[in-house]
């Protein structure tokens, strides 16, 4: 009797908090939207042949696979590196603190992560440094020459050629029009035309004075040359023999170029647009942007589990590999990782666990026109009942289905816990 009375407010607590609500949505999943038509398992058949019911179990499936993979391979490789490192403190401080952060405040950073503006999102200005730091063509979209048979240069395939081929010593002018204020670099100073020489050079600038007035085809005051352009110059063979690039005035000069006549080119890469990163809150991309993010808050919890399993490791069995000959690499495939086992698959069922719930962070993250494209069981289920969809038949149909997709794992954690207190 004492251990009832003891046990009693637990169980009264567990059965008002979790049995009720679980047979409740049972015999809710039954009805219709409204509650009053029995449909019977009806919901249970809109879940699989539903579109977008179909697009939600497909994206909870990519992230049961992909999600507690990375998370746990990279809980390993951090715990295994704070292992070897002086900081290890700090590193793990820093990988640990995306924990103190709710998964809202979490999304509301990775929004801003992603923002498709260089100048907004951090993600597209590190792709966007890189792309900058390998390529020096800035982009000049809708320019183009100017047209009519007094222009030096023609349009060829989405090129820019001189009509007549250059002669090294004779500078080459190539005027261009059409270029927005917008895409004019801050950099770009008065045009200039080179002074003749031994080497082929030239000058590659926006063909339009300020204000009105200038000579079509020549470089008048004011004048603005076009920076960072790539200039090819093309043999008669059609071979490129040397590439150049314009200066901040638009001057630009091939050195150890070989004396004859030449095309002068400038590709059709000048004019695309600037390279501005990828459109990571896209219907293409938007479900990987979300793992990112839930990678980034869940790896700190990873490698401290995995960490506190490594150094219960006996060092013996280690030490007596490397006396044995064994490589650094064959020690942690065949010693540490195989006593680490029970550790990695507490931290893998896990996150499968947490990535079967996940919600906040799709909720955040995803923008309203490519949520369909990002959805997960778990936001479905709040959707259809309370976000909109007034239809808490189908909501409960889909609580128990994600139980039922949870439950597996629960038993096989209680079980390993019951094995191990054994």
């Amino acid at each position: 009797m004492v251990a009832i009375a003891f046990l009693l407010p637990a169980a009264l607590l567990l059965g008002v908090w979790v049995v009720y609500p679980i047979v409740y949505s049972i015999f809710r999943s039954l009805f219709d939207a409204t509650g009053s038509g029995f449909v019977g398992l009806g919901n249970y058949i809109t879940i699989f042949t539903d579109g977008g019911m179909l697009t939600t179990i497909r994206n909870n499936l990519i992230w049961v696979i992909v999600a507690p993979i990375v998370i746990t391979v990279l809980g390993l490789i951090f715990a295994v590196l704070t292992e070897r490192i002086r900081w290890a403190t700090a590193f793990k401080l820093i990988v640990f603190m995306p924990m103190a952060v709710s998964l809202m405040a979490a999304g509301v950073i990775f929004r801003l992560v992603y923002d498709e503006d260089p100048d907004k999102g951090v993600a597209n200005a590190v792709l966007t440094t890189i792309n900058d730091t390998f390529s020096s063509s800035q982009g000049y979209p809708e320019a183009r020459p100017r047209e009519g048979d007094q222009s030096p240069v023609a349009d060829q395939g989405g090129a820019v050629v001189t009509k007549q081929p250059a002669q090294t010593g004779q500078p080459v002018l190539v005027p261009i029009v059409g270029v927005k204020p917008a895409v004019m670099p801050g950099n770009a100073q008065t045009a200039k035309t080179p002074q003749g020489g031994n080497e082929l050079s030239g000058t590659v600038w926006f063909d339009f004075t300020p204000g009105g007035g200038g000579q079509s085809g020549a470089v008048d005051a004011g004048e603005k040359g076009l920076p960072g352009m790539t200039v090819e110059a093309v043999g008669n063979d059609g071979q490129v023999a040397a590439t150049a690039t314009t200066a901040e005035d638009g001057s630009f000069r091939f050195e150890g170029l070989a004396a004859g006549s030449y095309v002068v080119r400038l590709p059709q890469s000048n004019f695309e647009a600037a390279y501005n990163g990828l459109t990571w809150l896209g219907p293409t991309l938007i479900t990987p942007a979300i793992i990112g993010a839930f990678v980034w808050v869940w790896a700190g919890f990873a490698m401290v589990l995995i960490a506190a399993g490594l150094a219960a490791i006996p060092r013996d069995a280690l030490e007596a590999a490397r006396i044995d000959g064994a490589t650094e690499w064959q020690v942690f495939r065949k010693i540490t990782v195989p006593l680490l086992s029970p550790v990695l698959l507490v931290v893998f069922v896990t996150m499968i666990i947490n990535t079967l719930k996940v919600f906040d962070l799709v909720f955040i993250i995803a923008p309203s026109s490519v949520q369909p494209n990002a959805n997960v069981v778990a936001l479905e289920m709040w959707r259809v009942s309370f976000g909109g969809g007034n239809n808490q038949g189908l909501g409960s149909a889909l609580a128990i289905f994600l139980l039922i997709l949870v439950l597996p794992f629960m038993i096989m954690n209680i079980r390993r816990f019951r094995r191990e207190n054994a």
